[in-house]
């Protein structure tokens, strides 16, 4: 093992760039991608889950926010980037641990994801009907012909190859953080200090705890892009050699600090303007933020906005979640004995995603909340714990041991997972 991964490096020292170049406009996009992939839907979702523990449990998520998800997302782009020239996660994993638990991995990494790509499709369906129904006052077609103009469209994206999705993704990034920063600000006028009223007492430790052990998985999942990373690395890997784990730290540094200053300042404006009542009560209706501040305030403006922001996170968040669920069900062809050429392998897939997403879309059930809920614990395996056993298993990446960080992903990773299972048995 030792020497394939010499062999590997060796070949990565001979094709790299003697120096890591300046940051330029391919770095961007990608952390405009990894930004558009992570903060979608449930950031909207964010502020009333995030909210109703009261204030001292959301400030020290607040605190523990960028080291939750930056030093988890660096080791798994860690593991893929130890793998050889061009394996993606599922290769790596079949590399590093074998033929039955790459096939096992590849399995569970689709089966995660994969759902979540059905609930895009479902909620992007739901959000331009609305629109087209209660804004534009226009009658929606039949649901199955909006469905399915609508997941054509963004597979035509997706069609482009994946750097036309990451740079789509990058662009579309740009009026989300203008529209989050635009009703960050809207807000400030009619701060009344909402959850401050809970500062005043300081909660029972054993409540806190509790409070902050269910509210972790909420946090994790609005900043998770693990379904991009494996492509990330890739593209890192093929354009910066051995420079690649460098020049990914750094951009999903800065990813990650964008997003948790944006994201943040969105969510503690919604929780300084409502109270934990009124909190609890877009909860108990099933509301986003938006949609429940547009009801608080009967503002035309918010109402017509919040169908439309809701459409750009959903539409990213589809691009970024199907580079990962394609990637699964490759593998899964793969792994299973058939190797069609590169170029039918992918109409295969997307014949596929089309079908699937389509009849789901237009079916519209109302049991994906459950299946992406028991998605949750894979992702977290995958994203937490996966890459700290490979760091104490897999002589590729022994350089990683010892440091501080592994031991905090590790800990965040087994409380994400246990809430998890606790909250679907309860």
């Amino acid at each position: 093992m030792n020497d394939q991964a010499n062999s590997v490096d060796e070949r990565y020292e001979a094709a790299a760039p003697a120096s890591l170049s300046s940051w330029n406009r391919h770095d961007t996009t990608w952390m405009l991608g990894l930004f558009g992939t992570a903060i979608g839907a449930g950031t909207l979702f964010l502020p009333i889950n995030a909210g109703l523990g009261g204030f001292w449990p959301l400030l020290i998520l607040a605190v523990l926010a960028f080291p939750m998800t930056f030093y988890a997302h660096r080791g798994l782009t860690r593991f893929v980037l130890s793998g050889r020239e061009g394996a993606d996660i599922t290769e790596v994993v079949e590399e590093h641990f074998g033929i039955k638990a790459g096939a096992l991995i590849t399995l569970l990494y689709f089966f995660a994801i994969f759902p979540i790509l059905l609930i895009y499709s479902v909620a992007l369906t739901n959000t331009v009907g609305s629109f087209l129904e209660h804004q534009l006052h226009i009658m929606p077609p039949p649901r199955a012909i909006l469905s399915f103009v609508l997941i054509l469209g963004l597979l035509a994206v997706v069609r482009c190859g994946e750097q036309v999705i990451v740079k789509a993704m990058s662009l579309m990034v740009y009026p989300f953080i203008v529209a989050l920063l635009f009703l960050a600000v809207f807000l400030i006028p009619h701060w009344n200090g909402g959850i401050l009223a809970t500062a005043n007492t300081l909660p029972e430790p054993s409540a806190l705890l509790h409070t902050l052990w269910l509210a972790i998985p909420v946090m994790v999942f609005s900043f998770n892009h693990s379904p991009i990373i494996s492509a990330f690395a890739v593209d890192q890997k093929r354009r910066y050699g051995v420079h690649a784990e460098e020049r990914s730290s750094q951009i999903l540094s800065r990813a990650h600090a964008l997003m948790v200053v944006m994201v943040l300042f969105f969510v503690f404006s919604c929780v300084l303007t409502l109270s934990p009542e009124q909190l609890a009560e877009a909860k108990a209706q099933n509301l986003s933020i938006l949609s429940y501040l547009a009801n608080h305030f009967s503002n035309p403006t918010i109402a017509f906005a919040a169908p439309l922001i809701a459409f750009v996170a959903i539409s990213k968040s589809f691009l970024g979640h199907y580079i990962g669920a394609s990637e699964g069900l490759k593998g899964l062809i793969v792994k299973s004995g058939r190797r069609p050429a590169p170029k039918t392998l992918d109409r295969m897939t997307a014949a596929f995603m089309l079908v699937v997403c389509w009849i789901v879309a237009t079916l519209n059930p109302s049991i994906l909340g459950m299946i992406e809920t028991l998605g949750g614990p894979v992702i977290a395996s995958i994203l937490f714990l996966m890459p700290m056993y490979a760091i104490r298993k897999v002589p590729a990446m022994a350089r990683y041991r010892g440091q501080a960080s592994n031991v905090f992903v590790t800990l965040v990773g087994l409380v994400a997972i246990s809430a998890l299972i606790y909250s679907l048995t309860a």
